[in-house]
């Protein structure tokens, strides 16, 4: 299949998958008891200010014509107000993703080299002391969850030793860099560990192949041979296992965010489900599956480029 062939029926595909998510999300939400009303209302809920409420925002016609009339907006680039503050989704998204995205990028910067470092020296000394302790190292830490890490970090690092800040609270990321070290220390525990490993078994499985043995022949450095022909196509399956990890980003970052109270995505979904602010809940599902979708078709495609005999979009 052509690359241009393969990017249509995969856009196409992307477009039905990013539908179909913010359907469930609808339809769960609509499931949760109470509505953006009743949250408003406060503590002591009137019932007839609770359906003057549902009237004024809309909440009292069926939910069928709420999420056409969404959607029919969305398509055209508005995805709404909030139901529960005077911003509208877009100013909400725009303001939270700084934090969400810096978060991120610098899990990836960090994550790349570092575990090509670990999964190219363990694969070097495969089956010696060294590989055996990064795997054993590496397994152990990928069985940890990411919310018992980040509990576990801040009691050692933060409250006890005092070496970094607990939490954002009051302070801003780029100001004072030390609040991003533990969150992203936590971040970057799990995926380092997988890709790491993935790149070790790419790298002796490509060592043992016939085309390395082949331009071993050729006289040519060991350093060229790991570098130049081993590590590409190991490298390949490795940049797929990287989307997979930037989609497991996003639901990391939002239980990273929670435990240290950084106020980006991960903050503004759990504060729009709290109040059932559906028109925010929606357009972070559309973000959320939007990612997704153009982070995999991205991977695909440099894998691809990486290692042209592999089979693209089957």
């Amino acid at each position: 299949m052509t690359i241009p062939r393969y990017l249509a029926r995969r856009v196409l595909l992307g477009a039905v998958q990013i539908l179909l998510v913010v359907v469930g999300v609808f339809a769960l939400t609509e499931g949760l008891p109470g509505d953006a009303a009743v949250t408003i209302a406060g503590d002591n809920p009137d019932p007839a200010i609770i359906a003057a409420l549902r009237e004024r925002l809309g909440l009292d016609e069926p939910a069928w014509q709420r999420f056409g009339e969404w959607l029919v907006a969305a398509l055209h680039g508005d995805l709404g107000r909030s139901l529960v503050g005077p911003r509208s989704v877009v100013d909400i998204i725009a303001s939270a993703a700084g934090p969400t995205l810096l978060l991120a990028a610098l899990t990836l910067t960090l994550l790349v080299p570092l575990s090509l470092g670990l999964g190219v020296l363990s694969a070097r000394r495969e089956g010696g002391r060294l590989d055996r302790l990064i795997t054993g190292a590496t397994l152990g830490l990928y069985s940890a969850p990411e919310f018992a890490m980040g509990v576990l970090v801040v009691t050692v690092f933060a409250v006890q030793l005092r070496w970094f800040p607990p939490t954002a609270v009051g302070t801003s990321l780029l100001s004072h860099p030390a609040v991003l070290v533990l969150p992203v220390f936590v971040l970057l525990l799990r995926p380092i560990c997988s890709l790491s490993r993935l790149i070790r078994a790419g790298m002796i499985d490509a060592q043992r192949s016939g085309y390395v043995h082949h331009v071993r022949r050729l006289g040519l450095s060991p350093v060229r041979v790991h570098f130049a022909h081993a590590l590409p196509n190991a490298a390949a399956p490795a940049i797929q296992q990287l989307a997979r990890t930037t989609d497991w980003l996003i639901g990391g970052v939002i239980v990273v965010e929670a435990i240290f109270v950084v106020p980006g995505l991960g903050t503004a979904l759990a504060e729009a489900v709290a109040a059932r602010d559906l028109p925010v809940i929606q357009g972070l599902a559309v973000v959320f599956a939007a990612v997704t979708v153009l982070v995999n078709l991205a991977a695909d495609i440099a894998a691809r480029v990486l290692s042209p005999t592999a089979e693209v979009g089957r």
